[in-house]
């Protein structure tokens, strides 16, 4: 095929910054198993995708390396786990709207297999390893500081490699030979799809602070922050 006829991937090859010579390639790696294996002559994508799985952690421990030099290893490692993760592969693959060209079995499609993370995020893995092979590593390289760009701009790298409030204010308990802090739920609410908890943390010979989420984890978390928050304040008194 010219590099200048039009084919069905146009728009994907658009966002992708790259004119793929073997479609095949392409094709394949947007075939799910389910496709393949209801179709003669039909391969699926998941050698692609443990391909593409090992180059983008590279890809992206390249580009953050890169851009943040002076880091330390901890930041960077929980960067790329960020970055590296299903959940941000599949928005990826959202914003670059890979989702209609993937290649579902009837079942599949009508079990809404073409907005599933797991799918997609797949597929993204699997188009990287086609990239590798259509086009080598730098081809790999350009779609990868094309698609990864903004949400690496936009790390906050101290607030990754911020301690987990719920350690900090257990280990400054210890060191200040007081009890483990103690955490009780003391509201519920919402609907199933958007619950809310609020958790009440027992910090200091009864003094307790509040703190609400989403998720019984996050409202912990938040209870023992605004702790944290009120010894650093009466830290700041007694200074």
């Amino acid at each position: 095929m010219s590099a200048n006829t039009p084919n069905e991937f146009d728009a994907l090859e658009g966002a992708l910054g790259h004119r793929f010579r073997d479609v095949v390639l392409i094709q394949r790696a947007l075939t799910h198993a389910s496709f393949a294996n209801e179709t003669e002559d039909a391969s699926d994508n998941e050698t692609l995708e443990f391909l593409g799985d090992g180059l983008l952690n590279f890809l992206v421990a390249e580009l953050l390396f890169h851009a943040f030099p002076l880091e330390g290893e901890g930041a960077l490692s929980k960067s790329r786990s960020l970055l590296v993760s299903e959940g941000h592969f599949a928005a990826l693959a959202r914003r670059i709207g890979l989702g209609p060209f993937l290649r579902l079995s009837t079942g599949d499609e009508r079990a809404g297999g073409r907005d599933r993370d797991a799918r997609l995020a797949d597929a993204f893995e699997a188009v990287f390893a086609a990239l590798l092979l259509d086009g080598g590593i730098e081809a790999a390289r350009a779609a990868a500081r094309r698609l990864f760009a903004d949400d690496i701009s936009a790390l906050n790298l101290a607030t990754l490699t911020r301690r987990d409030p719920k350690t900090a204010l257990q280990e400054r308990a210890q060191a200040e030979g007081k009890p483990l802090p103690a955490y009780r739920l003391v509201e519920e609410s919402g609907p199933p799809h958007d619950p809310r908890f609020v958790y009440e943390v027992t910090w200091s010979e009864g003094i307790t602070s509040r703190g609400e989420g989403n998720s019984k984890k996050d409202a912990q978390r938040n209870a023992a922050d605004a702790a944290l928050k009120e010894l650093e304040k009466e830290n700041g008194k007694s200074s």
